[in-house]
């Protein structure tokens, strides 16, 4: 089998990558039956010269590679038809930017493994982003409240040389007067409440941040029970999870008495939103600060006012809840949006490193060990130039 690894060609451009030169050096002395090329990248986190230095060949054409490893989609241009590629598709939702690359994936008969859909028997994912999601997205919130605030200017993470220089600007912060909600109990949301225990933000139980009435930096975890509920006794069980529709949200309490809230929960477009557009215009919503780490666009989204992808380089809009459009930030009636969807690309290179450490341990065993019976196979979006069998309700989606 002969592995390569993709340059990354969406833009703006991510500079993570799937296997770290450590990692191919690892692959390369376990398994001498495999060979490993990386495609020349300027972008990338690691450089071309790490990867040589490591005994790893630089190769541009790709075409003579089975597997193709990236972490953003790819290019229609770009893809090489016939090959299996891993990447994050953004496709499952029936994301609406990316329905032209399903339909070329299709068209050039490739096998498409898409990331976040990779899952043990138990129907839990293997891999993912998303503590680094958590991490530097709760990061980029305190950091806008306090601009928002004036009262300090964070370090943004992507000016950090890594996660331990960010952790040396959270001793210097005055928080006073924060609440922040947290949504979420997983690998996202718990990368979230890694930050703000780090900053020093004592963690309340639901119960007690509702009657919480002192001024010291505090925050709450709410789980998905938490959060939704069905019928007028609010009741909520495991079929939640297969059918999100009937439920209501039980966050309005939440949105009263926090000012700042870190969205981190996995959110299914048949669920009911966090909270309505009209809600943000009542005196009841004190939420002055959003950063949505989910980031589904709205409308069908579970935060009404994430109009869009905000970037790296400019991540903070204002959101006006009469007009309900964008406006300029850290204004009196106006609510601050955090909504970068790259966000484990401001610590590319800690992100990196624990991506391929799942790799390794939960995907390249399976691949290496046979791509017909993977106990991943469900996880194969496409094959032949046919959608996989888990994946059929997408037939609309691709339909001309």
């Amino acid at each position: 089998m002969k592995i390569g690894i993709i340059r990354e060609t969406k833009t703006p451009p991510d500079t993570r990558v799937c296997l770290p030169p450590a990692h191919c050096q690892q692959i390369l002395a376990k398994h001498p039956a495999i060979q490993l090329v990386v495609q020349p990248s300027e972008n990338r986190c690691f450089s071309d010269q790490e990867y040589q230095d490591a005994g790893i060949a630089l190769q541009e054409d790709l075409a003579d590679c089975d597997v193709l490893l990236g972490v953003k989609e790819v290019k229609i241009d770009k893809l090489i038809p016939n090959k299996t590629y891993f990447f994050f598709s953004h496709t499952i939702k029936k994301q609406p930017y990316n329905k032209s690359l399903l339909q070329s994936v299709l068209q050039k008969k490739i096998q498409l493994v898409d990331y976040e859909t990779l899952t043990d028997e138990n129907g839990k994912r293997v891999i993912a982003f998303g503590r680094w999601a958590g991490i530097v997205g709760a990061h980029n919130g305190i950091l806008t409240w306090g601009r928002r605030k004036g009262t300090f200017d964070l370090k943004p993470m992507n000016q950090c040389f890594d996660f331990a220089e960010a952790q040396e600007h959270y001793k210097s912060l005055s928080l006073n007067g924060l609440r922040v909600v947290l949504t979420g109990t997983g690998r996202v949301s718990s990368g979230s409440a890694e930050v703000l225990d780090l900053m020093g933000i004592e963690n309340l139980s639901a119960e007690d941040f509702l009657s919480y009435s002192g001024s010291k930096p505090v925050y709450c975890m709410l789980s998905t029970e938490q959060l939704f509920a069905k019928g007028p006794n609010n009741d909520f069980d495991s079929e939640f999870y297969k059918n999100p529709e009937g439920y209501h949200s039980l966050l309005a309490p939440y949105l009263a008495k926090g000012n700042v809230l870190i969205n981190g929960i996995y959110w299914d477009n048949k669920a009911p939103a966090l909270f309505a557009q009209t809600d943000m215009q009542g005196d009841d919503f004190g939420i002055e600060v959003i950063a949505d780490i989910t980031c589904d666009i709205a409308p069908v989204a579970s935060i009404p006012s994430t109009l869009k992808a905000s970037t790296i380089a400019d991540p903070i809009f204002g959101y006006d809840p009469v007009n309900h459009r964008e406006t300029t930030p850290f204004q009196d009636d106006v609510i601050d949006m955090m909504t970068v969807d790259n966000l484990p690309n401001e610590l590319p290179r800690d992100a990196s490193e624990d991506f391929g450490n799942q790799f390794i341990k939960h995907v390249l065993p399976e691949l290496l060990a046979s791509k017909i019976d993977m106990i991943y196979r469900a996880s194969i979006t496409t094959q032949e130039g046919e959608l996989n069998e888990p994946y059929l309700y997408l037939s609309d989606y691709v339909a001309v």
